[in-house]
């Protein structure tokens, strides 16, 4: 009798709904409408009234023809864990990252061909981009967009350079497909991301990924500076070994 409750009481489209957003959060550059019929074993017109849901409830977004997961649910995990995110549990360490240079600390997650900040530590120094949580920028010309596309998996990363549109901000901004493949391939050799003035003059800025128990690059965290401050080199000298240090505390809170 219980199994058979259980049965009447059971949501078969709730279930699917939710493991399109499943599937979806495995795919953040997005995923256009017959991939997910594919990979979700929808039909197409199945699949695209689950996405145009969730982009009609907030919780997806439409880029053309891909969709992927927004920021709300950020909200929800929000409100479970009582009115802080998980960042705010990180942010002494982040603030500890910004303290020890004077410059500000952020974290960001991917959202479609954008990077979200979802945590901002800020610095003495003001710099001349408005920055906050919520803030959204091209992942592309950013360093913490760098490492978290050279964590994608090799398809998604591929849409994500076929479609993405890269303007040039600056004369030193990368546009060039190829060119940026290959500076994503070295964010992910290397484990960390200079960008050298390619979002605005005079803004640098170094990223390393934070991964979770799976091995998937699940955000970044930076330290952005005016360039007159630090070199690229003194960059990777002197604040990549606080950053990872506190990468690998922040993955140790969250996933250990």
């Amino acid at each position: 009798m219980e199994e058979e409750s259980i049965s009447r009481d059971h949501v078969g489209s709730l279930e699917r709904g939710l493991t399109v957003m499943e599937i979806l959060a495995r795919h953040p550059a997005g995923m256009t409408l017959t991939e997910m019929a594919e990979e979700a074993d929808l039909t197409r017109a199945g699949a695209r009234r689950f996405l145009l849901t969730l982009v009609a409830t907030g919780y997806a977004s439409q880029s053309g023809r891909l969709f992927s997961l927004s920021p709300r649910l950020l909200m929800v995990a929000r409100t479970w864990l009582g009115g802080a995110s998980l960042w705010t549990f990180a942010a002494p360490i982040m603030r500890e990252v910004a303290g020890k240079f004077d410059e500000a600390c952020n974290a960001a997650v991917l959202s479609g061909e954008d990077v979200v900040y979802v945590a901002r530590i800020p610095g003495r120094r003001i710099l001349s981009v408005a920055l906050d949580v919520g803030t959204r920028l091209p992942a592309y010309c950013t360093s913490m967009g760098r490492v978290l596309l050279s964590g994608l998996a090799v398809d998604d990363l591929k849409t994500f350079l076929t479609q993405a549109t890269l303007e040039r901000r600056t004369p030193k901004t990368i546009t060039g497909r190829a060119a940026l493949d290959k500076a994503i391939d070295k964010a992910r050799a290397e484990g960390f991301a200079i960008v050298d003035q390619e979002l605005e003059l005079g803004l640098r800025s170094i990223a390393v990924p934070i991964v979770d128990r799976a091995g998937r690059t699940v955000a970044a965290i930076n330290v952005s500076t005016q360039s007159a401050r630090f070199s690229v080199e003194a960059m990777e000298r002197d604040i990549l070994p606080v950053l990872r240090q506190a990468k690998q505390r922040v993955e140790e809170f969250f996933f250990v």
